[in-house]
């Protein structure tokens, strides 16, 4: 028995008529009984949790430094009262920094900052990348080339080579870097968005409204796209991960986020010489980072195969 049909067969057993049921409902079933998805989707929940809340949830402030404040030193080891610490000693869950900040609470904000990261860059990708592969896909032609030719030609350079160069011209930051992870990320939205709308556009209802009258923009945006954004929604999942990594990537080398920005590549690449006397500057925030792409990755599989038509079809 197909996977389908047991989804049938659980609706029929639940009373539900599959005339009623969308598609987005039947994948929402398949997705919650995928152990990897929910994995991803608990672990991202926590992180989206901790990005609201730190400023709450946070001891200190990420740029609070604690000299004259506490009786503390840079890169103190972690002090936790349930675990033996003193109780006359400051409570620090991951220890001091190089700058005597708060580790914990550093880490705690750079969630938000992970998170925003991720989702600024890839959606700025997703709306240049589905406008440019859809025109590109619709209208074909001399069009059709010249665009695609254009995202061949970024697709050519590694795509963090790439990133350092326009952050090179731009100057370090963290806008400048969003920008440029943005942009190297746009070809991989436009050459998928591409493929669908020239896999859809042939439909029979496609051609049906195009009998009737309908204009160019009506058949590619309220006809088209909506059924073309099932590859495009699993890309932006698992392309989240990557420009969060890359953001890491860029801060560790000092181009991202500046200080005193709690980006968690920045922080790693700020103790990086730490390994051996204060590990847990270093790797704090890679678990931290390494968590967060998991998260997303997990999350990206779960959707390829609760959007995959072929498990998904119901007649």
């Amino acid at each position: 028995m197909t996977n389908a049909e047991n989804d049938i067969k659980s609706l029929n057993a639940e009373g539900i008529s599959l005339k009623s049921v969308s598609l987005w409902q039947i994948t929402w079933r398949r997705l919650f009984r995928r152990l990897s998805a929910l994995v991803g989707m608990t672990i991202l929940g926590i992180l989206v949790f901790i990005a609201l809340t730190a400023h709450w949830i946070a001891p200190y402030a990420y740029d609070d430094v604690l000299i004259g404040k506490e009786d503390v030193k840079a890169r103190q080891a972690p002090c936790i009262h349930m675990f033996g610490c003193p109780k006359d000693q400051p409570q620090h869950i991951a220890g001091i920094d190089g700058n005597v900040r708060d580790e914990f609470s550093r880490l705690l904000y750079g969630a938000r900052l992970s998170l925003m990261v991720g989702f600024s860059t890839v959606t700025f990708a997703i709306i240049i990348g589905t406008v440019l592969g859809a025109i590109a896909g619709y209208v074909g032609g001399w069009l059709d080339n010249l665009i695609m030719r254009f995202m061949d030609v970024l697709l050519a350079f590694p795509s963090l080579l790439l990133a350092i160069a326009i952050v090179t011209v731009l100057g370090p930051g963290l806008i400048n870097a969003l920008l440029a992870i943005g942009i190297v990320s746009i070809p991989a939205y436009a050459r998928v968005v591409r493929a669908s709308v020239l896999s859809v556009r042939e439909m029979e209802y496609v051609s049906a409204t195009r009998a009737l009258g309908g204009d160019s923009f009506q058949i590619l945006f309220r006809r088209i796209m909506p059924n073309a954004l099932t590859p495009l929604i699993v890309q932006g999942t698992l392309g989240i991960a990557s420009a969060i990594l890359d953001a890491a990537a860029l801060s560790f080398l000092g181009l991202g986020a500046q200080p005193p920005l709690p980006e968690w590549g920045s922080m790693l690449g700020a103790e990086r010489n730490q390994v051996f006397t204060a590990p847990h500057l270093v790797f704090l925030p890679g678990i931290a980072i390494a968590l967060t792409v998991l998260s997303f990755n997990l999350l990206g599989d779960g959707l390829r195969d609760a959007l995959d038509p072929r498990l998904a079809h119901v007649s």
